[in-house]
C-alpha cells in the first residue's frame, strides 16, 4: 500500500470519527488566532506608565507593551464614546455609519438613554463577520450603540453579552429617569445603583471585578472549543463617575481615578494570565481607549500627557489614544511601531486574519495591520478628524492641517466646562468655530505632537504640505457618502423604563407619553 493511500485512509478515518472537520473553516480554526479588544473609557494618552505616567501604577499594561507592540501614533474614530465605538466595529468613519447628528453644526453627539436611534441594520459589524467565519463572539461591558431592543449587541453579531447599554450615570429616581440596566444576554439582571452598586460618596463598586470575572469565565469556557473566539471587553470605571473595588480604593497616588486605573490594569493582567495558563496564546489582543481623557474632570480624571486638549476635540488629546498589541510568537516583543493606525484598522485586520473578505459594497476606512504586526512594515495612510459631520482636520504623512478650529463653546466655558483647560494657543484653541480652509493651521506632528508650534505660512514647507492636504481632502470629500444621521432625535419615552427581563425582576417602570424632540448637543 502506498504512502498516499495510507494518508488518505487515515484522513477518512479521522473524518468519520469526528476528530477532523470536513468544513475547511473549522479545519483551520486552530490556526486562525482568537481576538480580544480591551477598550477602555476616557483613558488618556498619558495614563500608562509605559507612556510616561510618573507614578508607574500600571505594571501589567507596561509589561504587555514590553511583550508586544506599542503604538504611539494610534487614533480613535471620534473624540467621543458612541461614534468612536461605532467606527471601530464597522471599520468606517461615524459620518459614514450614521453615528452623528445634524442638529448642531460641527458638534459631537452620542447615545444617552433618551436617544431614539442606534446602529443601523445596514451596517456590517466586526462580530457579524467573525461569527460568519465560525468565531464565538462575546461582549463583556458597555455597548453604547443604542439601548432599544433592535440595537442590542446580540442582534448585531454577539453570541453573549454581560454589561450595560449606556454609561453608569446616576443614581436616578426611577420616576423622571430610570436607572441604567445591566444585561445578561437579552434580559436585564438589575440596574446600576440598585442591584449593581456604585457608592457615589466613596467610589466603591465591585463592577470592574465582575467584568473581569466574566471575561475570564468566558475564556475558560473556550479552552476545549473547536472554534476560535472574539471577546470585546469594555469596562468603564475610567469614565466619570469613577469607581473601584474596596481592594483598590485609596491605593493610588492619583486619587479615585488612579484607583480605577490600578484595578483595570490588574484586570488586564488577569485576562492575559488566563490566556497563558490555558495555552491560548494564539490570541491577538489589542488594548486601547475609546477617546482621549476627559479634561472636564479637572484633575480628577485622566491625562493626555503632552497632547493638546482632550475628549470632544479634534486635537491630538481627543483622538490619539494609548494602544498596545499583544500576540506571543507572532510579534517581536518590545516593539515600538510608528505605523499611523486607527481603531477602524481592527475591523479590517481581524476580518482578514479570520479568512473573511472585506465587504466590497461600501467604503471601509480601516487598513490591514497584519504585516505591520509581523514584520514592522509601514503603510502610508491619511487620518480624518471629524466633529459631528464636520471635517475639522486631516493628517497627511506626519503633518496635520486644521481647516476648522473649535474647542469649547462660550456658553459651556461660562458653565465651567473646558475641554482644553490651561491650554491657549493662538489661532488654534478657539472657543468659536472658525473656518480656516483658506489658510489652514499646519503642524508637524513628528516634531510637535503637542500641536504648540504652527508652520509659518510663508515657508516652502507650509505651501508643500497645504497643497498635499488640499488634494487629499478634495478627494475625500468628493467621494464621501454620508450615512443617515442616527443621533438627531430624543424621546423620554424610549429610556430604560421596561427592558426585556424586567417582568421576572418585578422592575418594569411606566414610561411617559412619547414626545420626540431634537436632541441638544452642546459640545
Amino acid at each position: 500500500m502506498s504512502f498516499t493511500m495510507i494518508c488518505r485512509g487515515s484522513l477518512l478515518l479521522l473524518l468519520l470519527t469526528g476528530l477532523v472537520s470536513a468544513d475547511p473553516a473549522k479545519r483551520l480554526s486552530d490556526e486562525r488566532p482568537n481576538f480580544i479588544i480591551m477598550l477602555m473609557d476616557d483613558m488618556g494618552y498619558g495614563d500608562l506608565g509605559v507612556m510616561g505616567e510618573p507614578n508607574r501604577e500600571t505594571p501589567n499594561l507596561d509589561q504587555m507593551a514590553r511583550d508586544g507592540v506599542l503604538y504611539p501614533e494610534f487614533y480613535t474614530g471620534a473624540a467621543i464614546c458612541s461614534p468612536s465605538r461605532a467606527a471601530m466595529l464597522t471599520g468606517r468613519l461615524p459620518v459614514r455609519n450614521g453615528f452623528y447628528s445634524t442638529n448642531n453644526f460641527g458638534h459631537n453627539a452620542y447615545t444617552p438613554q433618551e436617544i431614539v436611534g442606534g446602529i443601523s441594520d445596514d451596517e456590517i459589524l466586526l462580530p457579524e463577520l467573525l461569527k460568519k467565519a465560525g468565531y464565538t463572539t462575546a461582549l463583556v461591558g458597555k455597548w453604547h450603540l443604542g439601548h432599544r431592543p433592535q440595537y442590542h449587541p446580540m442582534d448585531h453579531g454577539f453570541d453573549t453579552w454581560f454589561g450595560a447599554p449606556n454609561c453608569h450615570f446616576g443614581p436616578y429616581d426611577d420616576k423622571e429617569t430610570p436607572n441604567i440596566p445591566v444585561y445578561r444576554d437579552r434580559n436585564m439582571m438589575g440596574r446600576y445603583f440598585e442591584d449593581f452598586q456604585i457608592d457615589r460618596k466613596t467610589g466603591e463598586s465591585n463592577y470592574t471585578r465582575q467584568l473581569a470575572d466574566e471575561a475570564v469565565s468566558f475564556l475558560q469556557s473556550q479552552v476545549n472549543a473547536s472554534a476560535p473566539f472574539f471577546l470585546l471587553w469594555t469596562p468603564d470605571a475610567s469614565h466619570a463617575p469613577h469607581y473601584a473595588s474596596k481592594k483598590f480604593l485609596g491605593k493610588s497616588r492619583r486619587g479615585l481615578y488612579g484607583d480605577a486605573m490600578m484595578e483595570l490594569d490588574h484586570s488586564v493582567g488577569r485576562i492575559l494570565n488566563a490566556l497563558r495558563d490555558n495555552n491560548m496564546t494564539n490570541t491577538l489582543v489589542f488594548f486601547s481607549s475609546d477617546n482621549g481623557a476627559a479634561l472636564v474632570d479637572k484633575g480628577h480624571g485622566g491625562s493626555n500627557g503632552r497632547l493638546l486638549c482632550g475628549k470632544q476635540t479634534t486635537f491630538e488629546g481627543g483622538f490619539r489614544v494609548p494602544t498596545i498589541a499583544w500576540w506571543p510568537g507572532q510579534v517581536a516583543p518590545g516593539t515600538v511601531s510608528h505605523q499611523v493606525g486607527t481603531q477602524m484598522d481592527l475591523f479590517t485586520t481581524f476580518t482578514q486574519l479570520a479568512g473573511q473578505p472585506i465587504p466590497d459594497d461600501r467604503v471601509v476606512d480601516g487598513i490591514d495591520l497584519t504585516e505591520n504586526l509581523r514584520d514592522g512594515s509601514i503603510t502610508d495612510r491619511n487620518v480624518f478628524f471629524y466633529r459631528g459631520d464636520l471635517l475639522m482636520a486631516a493628517r497627511v504623512g506626519h503633518y496635520k492641517s486644521h481647516i476648522w478650529t473649535f474647542t469649547t463653546p462660550p456658553e459651556e466655558l461660562g458653565n465651567g466646562t473646558d475641554h482644553c483647560p490651561g491650554m491657549s494657543i493662538a489661532n488654534l484653541t478657539t472657543p468659536e468655530q472658525i473656518n480656516r480652509t483658506d489658510t489652514p493651521v499646519v503642524i508637524d506632528l513628528s516634531r510637535d505632537p503637542g500641536e504648540m508650534y504652527q508652520l509659518p505660512t510663508y515657508t516652502d514647507e507650509y505651501q508643500t504640505e497645504v497643497n498635499k492636504m488640499y488634494k487629499v481632502i478634495t478627494d475625500h470629500v468628493t467621494d464621501m457618502v454620508k450615512g443617515r444621521p442616527a443621533l438627531d432625535w430624543c424621546d423620554q419615552a424610549v429610556m430604560n423604563w421596561s427592558p426585556s427581563g424586567c417582568e421576572a425582576l418585578n422592575d418594569c417602570l411606566t414610561p411617559p407619553k412619547s414626545d420626540p424632540y431634537r436632541c441638544y448637543w452642546p459640545h
